[in-house]
């Protein structure tokens, strides 16, 4: 992405960066990380992307009824400053003259003085005729839940009975939850600590660590934090640990690692393992994984290498445990990660569930007899799921399912799986294998 220059006017800065998402195809995480130099705007631009990006059909949709004639392609800069526009007038605090004023000027700073007029009319007539236009968006699936159709589709098939409100949860802010190192102090005195601090939160039911705060914070605002009391972990992701019966003395293997959070709560969880081996394919990623651990002041052998590559990486050591949190769609994640809705394509996901059989086929040979591997994606879609599962078991025979007696989710024909709810855990699918 080409370094934006628009310092002085963050709504071109959020435009440079929603091109790069919706032209480039990069990740948002991605761009808003390349983009963010010394800018005071900073969080103003994070929120303007992740909302335009989040509601990006609704607005397309509303744009269109607003333009007599689409724009040329090469005025797409002028196209999503309209979409931002739009964003700030029905989301956010800015007060509208000013959402207007400031929209019709950064045409001028592009040096585009021909679409000032046409940013304020079509801004201003949405002012007008905001209750009418919302309501001519109903009937159309798209506009109103702001998902792509195939998206809309295939989780009506899948979960004929909760398809809206996963459309719905996928819309709203994330909540922002915590882990507790209980190898530090509890998850009780962790609670009263922040009360003090008049920093409200809960425990996250069905977890051992797990909180969640009524409203975000900045983490060096936590108390702790630096020192590794507290991680940054959504309860549904805290379960893995758990799965795995950690006991001293076990060789563990955490595939596909990063960023390591799963790898710092499995020693919070049990310190005592004989080897911890943390993998993952990314270099840079990996290096996450080692700020994790150093600030929880935590060790594990660290190894960058294609996990389906054994000769690159495994000694012939078989491993108690493993964990595979697999490449996955991200589909249970989308209020955390809105651009999954414009970067996913529906040929991926059949792409992702040969890679992920793949995985567990490759990884299952490095397990003990006895061992136990848990298998994990933050994907709703039962393809890269229960499918994935049931395609193994019926190709591998010394492998059976070790059932999942909890609370947290529902039973699916292999696993649980947690469905992501409005102000409740992401969506998660977790199964745990051993092999005979």
């Amino acid at each position: 992405m080409k370094k934006i220059t628009h310092l002085t006017n963050p709504r071109l800065s959020a435009v440079a960066i929603l091109q790069a998402v919706i032209r480039q195809k990069q990740s948002l995480d991605s761009a808003l990380e390349k983009a963010f130099i010394a800018n005071p705007d900073n969080s103003f631009i994070k929120a303007l992307c992740f909302g335009v990006i989040r509601y990006y059909y609704k607005l397309t949709a509303l744009t269109q009824l607003l333009l007599s004639k689409p724009l040329k392609d090469k005025d797409h800069d002028v196209y999503l400053l309209l979409l931002s526009g739009l964003y700030e007038l029905i989301f956010m605090r800015t007060p509208a003259h000013a959402v207007v004023s400031e929209t019709v000027n950064a045409t001028r700073t592009l040096g585009k003085t021909w679409a000032s007029g046409l940013v304020n009319a079509v801004l201003r007539s949405f002012q007008r005729n905001q209750e009418a236009l919302l309501e001519q968006l109903e009937p159309d699936f798209v506009a109103h839940y702001a998902h792509p159709a195939w998206f809309i589709e295939t989780v009506k098939k899948a979960w004929p009975a909760h398809w809206r409100t996963i459309l719905e949860a996928n819309n709203q802010q994330p909540p922002m939850c915590l882990r507790v190192n209980q190898l530090k102090h509890s998850r009780e005195d962790y609670l009263a600590e922040l009360q003090t601090l008049e920093i409200h939160a809960q425990a996250i039911p069905y977890t051992n660590a797990g909180i969640i705060l009524n409203q975000p914070i900045a983490v060096n605002d936590l108390p702790g934090f630096a020192q590794g009391q507290v991680s940054v972990q959504d309860g549904a992701a805290q379960f893995a640990a758990e799965l795995l019966e950690l006991s001293p003395g076990q060789s563990v293997l955490d595939a596909c690692a990063a960023p390591g959070g799963k790898t710092g709560h499995m020693l919070e969880v049990e310190p005592r393992l004989q080897e911890l081996l943390a993998l993952d394919i990314d270099a840079n990623r990996l290096k996450k994984v080692k700020e994790n651990l150093d600030r929880l002041q935590l060790t594990a052998n660290l190894a960058n290498a294609n996990a389906s590559d054994l000769a690159n990486w495994w000694d012939g050591k078989p491993f108690d445990r493993i964990l595979l949190d697999a490449p996955c769609s991200g589909t249970g994640v989308i209020r955390r990660h809105p651009d999954i809705k414009l970067l996913r394509r529906p040929e991926d996901i059949a792409k992702l569930a040969k890679q992920q059989l793949q995985l567990l086929t490759t990884l299952w040979k490095t397990l003990k007899p006895g061992g136990i591997l848990v298998y994990i994606t933050c994907s709703i879609m039962p393809e890269e799921n229960m499918q994935v599962i049931e395609q193994f078991l019926t190709q591998e025979s010394h492998a059976q399912e070790k059932r999942i007696d909890s609370a947290w989710g529902q039973p699916v024909s292999i696993g649980r799986q947690i469905l992501p709810v409005v102000n409740g855990m992401d969506g998660f699918y977790y199964a745990r294998l051993q092999k005979r």
